[in-house]
């Protein structure tokens, strides 16, 4: 069973809007799309490259929420308002990811009351109103105070690993950590390794249902 690639990329703004175009434009040749995790409110200029880089196949998720105890009415809430947001500045989503990838209960009552299709968690992709899943480890360059070879080697081996054994492999990036030297080309590295073992590279929004998947 050949695995399916997902690459997403956070912490989109105008600050790091030039790492972010690099990798993408890295990504390209390889026929990589980027699952955008976009939260409306830090977009500032960068929310036009995010609307390029949609008409080119990439993909936007929406990104925050990131209490583990959040209520549903809270959370609806705030849905709402990032909703609003996104409207004004010519985004759509119906795929979620929080924030420290981690969805409150409430958080998916919420995302199923509001009409959202897909949760990109930790751990797998879920389908928000059968909760059926995808299995899929997020594997990720996550510690901001120590990078280093060894780190780079571990998410290159994680996806290695995770590809050999077909389903999903995901690869994150969190666009404030591509400043520091070896973090773009390791992301890089996971990316040819997962396809090297034939992975198919595809987006949170195009993934198929766990439901065709059982059926298959």
């Amino acid at each position: 069973m050949h695995s399916q690639l997902v690459v997403s990329l956070s912490g989109i703004g105008p600050q790091t809007l030039d790492r972010c175009a690099d990798l993408a434009a890295a990504l390209d040749p390889r026929q990589v799309p980027l699952s955008l995790l976009v939260a409306p409110r830090e977009l500032g200029k960068a929310q036009e490259w995010v609307r390029h880089r949609t008409s080119l196949g990439d993909a936007v998720v929406l990104h925050g929420l990131g209490q583990r105890r959040l209520p549903a009415y809270e959370a609806g809430l705030l849905l709402m308002g990032a909703r609003l947001q996104m409207d004004a500045i010519g985004l759509k989503a119906d795929t979620f990811a929080p924030r420290r990838c981690v969805a409150s209960p409430g958080t998916l009552i919420a995302l199923a009351k509001h009409r959202f299709q897909r949760c990109a968690d930790a751990h797998a992709v879920r389908e928000v109103g059968s909760g059926l899943a995808t299995l899929g480890r997020l594997h990720a360059l996550t510690e901001r105070t120590s990078f280093g070879e060894l780190r780079s080697l571990a998410l290159v081996y994680a996806a290695a690993r995770s590809a050999r054994r077909g389903g999903l492999t995901r690869i994150t990036v969190d666009a404030r950590d591509l400043h520091r030297p070896g973090a773009r080309q390791a992301v890089l590295d996971a990316v040819d390794i997962a396809l090297a073992h034939d992975a198919a590279p595809t987006t949170y929004v195009k993934l198929p249902s766990p439901r065709l998947a059982s059926a298959a």
